[in-house]
């Protein structure tokens, strides 16, 4: 086999962000989709951050990311998807520029018992113009929202997608970024056309 096809046959390696709210289930998603072991910067919650981070929704939660959550997955012969989860609290957003730059698209979490905590993703991702959909992450014991309900309460844009998943079934996490990778070509499709010259 020539160097030539050899490299035509490669798969195409693109970088998918998985963003949100503290304790929304970024590092669950990376994990239980990854086929490489996920490279993880959790560390322990301690007493300095009582009054800093919000754990009354996710009481069990005894980590946080500090940095960035990474894996990789192989979507088909084509298609290889690198992931980085970003940190969810505040003090750690000056990181998201970095985490963010190239990513093709993005998938931001949501926990329906705070959905506040998703709006500076939001706004992060709008203001960027880089393509994302809402995943509403499936909790136990959460009531379950009207995909429609939660569109409005967030003020998006109708064509953003929202979708259900949850975040530790590799089949569902692997639906949200078919999801996504099929709406970042839909927007392409939609601008190439708009620029070309009728």
């Amino acid at each position: 086999m020539s160097a030539r096809s050899s490299a035509v046959s490669a798969p195409v390696a693109v970088k998918i962000v998985i963003s949100g709210g503290f304790g929304v289930g970024k590092t669950t998603f990376v994990g239980a989709i990854s086929e490489i072991e996920p490279l993880v910067t959790e560390a322990e919650l301690t007493e300095r951050s009582l009054g800093v981070d919000d754990t009354s929704a996710v009481r069990a939660k005894t980590t946080t990311t500090v940095a960035l959550d990474f894996g990789r997955i192989t979507l088909d012969d084509a298609l290889l998807l690198y992931l980085f989860g970003t940190p969810g609290q505040d003090r750690f957003a000056f990181l998201w520029d970095d985490l963010v730059d190239g990513a093709l698209g993005a998938i931001i979490l949501l926990d329906t018992r705070r959905l506040e905590d998703c709006f500076a993703a939001v706004d992060y991702f709008e203001d960027h113009d880089i393509p994302f959909l809402v995943g509403v992450n499936a909790f136990d014991h959460t009531r379950r929202f009207d995909l429609a309900e939660v569109r409005d309460a967030l003020g998006l844009d109708p064509r953003v997608p929202v979708v259900e998943c949850d975040a530790r079934r590799r089949d569902s996490v692997k639906g949200v970024l078919m999801a996504l990778t099929e709406e970042v070509l839909t927007q392409r499709l939609a601008k190439s056309q708009a620029a070309a010259p009728w």
